[in-house]
């Protein structure tokens, strides 16, 4: 077992009606002055909204609500909300929604605590931040598996930028799992979702670090998990066992558990931002349109390593360790295909993009050639140029 260091301070509260402790867990973390944040109509037309109100007021705490935040969560609004955040004296930041809603609330909850500094200094590693105001959520979307981890993604729609902040601050106080909050939602969100829990649990999975069969157990459990229950949670979104099932794996797929004692990759992340910061693509289907592009220009570094993907996920156990990894990288593309997720740049709103539009991207994801992504095989300009171009059909 490698050397690791493993903090997930964020207490679950999972099952039915649990939003009905939304009230209790802001007290207990020492909230008087509640801001809150959410998406579109969806949680005003659920109820949900009005539930969490009404919870609150009955424990006399005060609170302010926002809404608007978008997938592919903005700066512009994070900046708008902080701005009302300060003005309201808010000390604690309550996100009811899914990853966009949660990273917009961490970057309130940064910004309020330091009204000094503009947030996306602290994203771009010219500020450090070094306090914050706790974060609570009421989760509705099991995907980013932001509710647990230190990431938190902000889109610079000026600057046509797309990127991560990682802290222990964007540790949430507490999250709120009801499986029966995510029903209302239509296929499409759900498999976005499904394909973003995957990835997440992926991009720590491919490593050349050995030594850590627990963590790949792990690992390899959550994604068999998930690849059981999409399919029944996808034909029957009222099935409380599919969806707890989904919600979970959602969570730990990014507290940091399924990659102990190894370095996360994430350049297929960092290649989907690129996308979304241009086209405002959807964070799940940048992910599946790229990945099996990445994993055939990869996989040859340590085709073993894809080998035993395939066989503990996928049950590939015929053929020399390139050939299974081959199959499971193929079957993982098929898989993507069932869930009707693209799995090409084609397939995408944007359409088949021209030449100077991948080297833009290329550009995007390089910082015009001056950095490298990822850490199974460091993503150069030209790899990444290669990537994008292979999956452009």
């Amino acid at each position: 077992m490698q050397e690791f260091s493993f903090c997930c301070p964020t207490e679950i509260v999972f099952g039915r009606g649990t939003e009905e402790r939304t009230a209790e867990l802001l007290k207990k973390y020492g909230a008087h002055r509640v801001f809150v944040i959410y998406g579109g109509g969806s949680v005003v037309r659920s109820g949900l909204l009005a539930r969490v109100e009404r919870v609150i007021t009955a424990n006399g705490l005060a609170f302010r609500v926002m809404g608007g935040v978008q997938p592919n969560p903005r700066l512009s609004l994070a900046r708008e909300a902080i701005r009302e955040a300060i003005s309201f004296e808010a000390d604690f930041i309550l996100a009811v929604g899914g990853g966009s809603v949660i990273d917009t609330a961490k970057a309130v909850a940064h910004g309020t605590a330091n009204p000094q500094t503009d947030i996306w200094e602290f994203w771009e590693g010219k500020a450090k931040l070094k306090k914050s105001l706790p974060i609570g959520v009421v989760l509705t979307l099991p995907a980013a598996g932001s509710e647990t981890s230190d990431s938190a993604v902000l889109t610079n729609e000026e600057a046509g930028k797309k990127g991560g902040l990682h802290t222990p601050l964007n540790q949430p106080a507490f999250a709120i799992l009801n499986p029966e909050l995510a029903f209302t939602l239509s296929s499409p969100q759900l498999a976005a979702g499904i394909a973003d829990i995957i990835m997440h649990t992926l991009e720590r999975y491919m490593t050349h670090v050995d030594g850590n069969e627990l963590t790949d157990r792990i690992a390899e459990t959550l994604l068999s998990n998930v690849v059981k229950y999409a399919p029944v949670v996808l034909a029957h979104h009222k099935d409380y066992e599919a969806m707890s099932e989904i919600m979970w794996s959602g969570t730990l797929s990014h507290c940091g558990l399924t990659g102990l004692g190894r370095p996360k990759d994430f350049s297929v992340h960092k290649l989907g931002h690129a996308l979304s910061a241009r086209y405002d693509t959807n964070h799940g289907e940048s992910l599946t349109a790229l990945w099996a592009s990445w994993a055939r220009a990869v996989y040859e570094e340590r085709p073993e390593r894809f080998a035993r993907y395939a066989e503990k996920v996928w049950d590939v156990d015929a053929g020399s360790p390139e050939e299974r990894a081959r199959a499971g990288i193929r079957k993982t593309e098929e898989f993507f295909r069932s869930l009707k997720l693209p799995v090409s740049l084609g397939e995408l709103p944007s359409g088949v993009l021209d030449k100077a539009a991948l080297k833009a991207l290329a550009d995007n994801v390089t910082d015009g050639g001056k950095k490298t992504v990822g850490s199974f095989r460091p993503v150069d300009k030209a790899l990444a140029l290669q990537i994008y171009e292979a999956a452009n059909h």
